[in-house]
């Protein structure tokens, strides 16, 4: 039993190794740290008030939402107190029979709160009143009124905004957990798959991707994050995709891919980053979202194809099986794509002694270049 919690711990800290080392998480938040941020740069968030307000956590949220009416009672409340004070309408003041109060009932701190909530949220229970007698009080009521219809539009809007972002509707876009490498129509291919989870459509997608990678210059330059665009196609079409059911992206490794020079045995030992981006507009609300995925070396497969999951039953009906989204089986695969393509040298050898269970022999003219395994 200790032996599987230490083997279930050890695998929660790699996980988490993992993510902290990549860019792009898999559910799509970026891993990127800001730093030496110039104190102008920080006041540009506050001017930029409502995006700061939108995209800031459900918790402080509810802090603001509850401090701003709360706050704004109270401070009131201290301006009603104060007026009813400076009048002479307090009991402890003993106002003589024929005086006339700017505030009925107010009877101390208290009651004063009690009437700044009941005018700024339009409840008036009608025990207390402010009277014609005190131009100053109708002022004030004038202005709390307009001020708590300010504090109810903001923040009714911030709410309604974040419920509404168009990274919920990204939530129910899935892709698979791996990708894996193998052939497909007549090419070296790295695949994966994405589903969207919701029966309404996705309109205008696309789906595009971006291998981030450590690059050194001859000239000695080092570019820590170089971007190289890596293009996707679908069983369904580049364009106008008809994202009803779960598609599959291709990525064809030929001479411009930057997967040409990998193989089996080298795959695991580079270090990038392929991020996946899919765009779109939401069918129900109209509002664009990207949903965002990584893959690192690890958690791509060589010479592995995933399991089917469309059918259709016994009425017609078109079925798509979730369970078997992110299932690979193995398949008969090159060990490279200079194997795959039959170009003769650069081949890629073992150097580990390990052997591609599924490697496909390719009988060539010249027997000196044949890779056996």
């Amino acid at each position: 039993m200790f032996g599987y919690l230490n083997k279930c711990i050890d695998g929660c800290l790699a996980r988490r190794k993992i993510d902290r080392t990549r860019l792009v998480t898999k559910d799509g938040r970026c891993n990127i740290e800001y730093g030496n941020i110039k104190y102008s740069n920080h006041l540009s968030l506050l001017a930029d008030f409502w995006t700061t307000f939108v995209e800031i956590r459900w918790r402080f949220v509810l802090l603001i939402f509850i401090a701003s009416f709360t706050l704004s009672w109270f401070l009131f409340g201290l301006m009603w107190y104060w007026i009813a004070r400076s009048n002479g309408d307090l009991p402890w003041q003993n106002p003589k029979l024929d005086h006339s109060p700017c505030i009925d009932n107010i009877l101390g701190m208290t009651s004063a709160f009690l009437y700044s909530l009941e005018t700024q949220t339009t409840i008036g229970y009608g025990g207390r009143s402010v009277t014609h007698n005190c131009p100053g009080a109708v002022a004030l009521l004038i202005i709390q009124s307009l001020l708590g219809a300010i504090i109810n539009c903001f923040m009714c809007g911030v709410i309604l905004s974040k419920i509404s972002l168009p990274k919920k509707r990204a939530k129910t876009i899935s892709f698979s957990e791996m990708a894996v490498i193998s052939p497909k129509n007549g090419s070296l291919c790295l695949s994966m798959r994405v589903a969207n989870l919701r029966k309404t459509l996705m309109i205008g997608s696309q789906i595009y991707g971006k291998l981030l990678r450590t690059t050194n210059l001859p000239d000695g330059e080092t570019i820590i994050m170089d971007q190289v665009n890596i293009d996707f196609i679908v069983d369904a079409g580049k364009d106008n995709l008809f994202f009803v059911c779960p598609l599959m992206l291709y990525h064809m490794i030929d001479k411009s891919s930057p997967f040409f020079e990998m193989s089996v045995d080298t795959l695991h030992k580079q270090d990038f980053e392929l991020v996946v981006f899919l765009d779109g507009t939401a069918e129900s609300t109209s509002s664009a979202c990207q949903v965002r995925t990584s893959f690192i070396p690890q958690e791509i497969m060589w010479g592995y194809n995933f399991q089917p999951i469309i059918s259709r039953n016994k009425e017609g009906k078109y079925r798509v099986d979730f369970s078997n989204f992110s299932k690979v089986v193995p398949v008969a695969t090159a060990h490279c794509a200079y194997c795959y393509h039959n170009i003769k040298g650069h081949h890629h050898h073992s150097r580990d002694g390990h052997d591609n269970q599924g490697f496909d022999v390719i009988n060539i003219d010249d027997p000196p270049s044949v890779t056996k395994m």
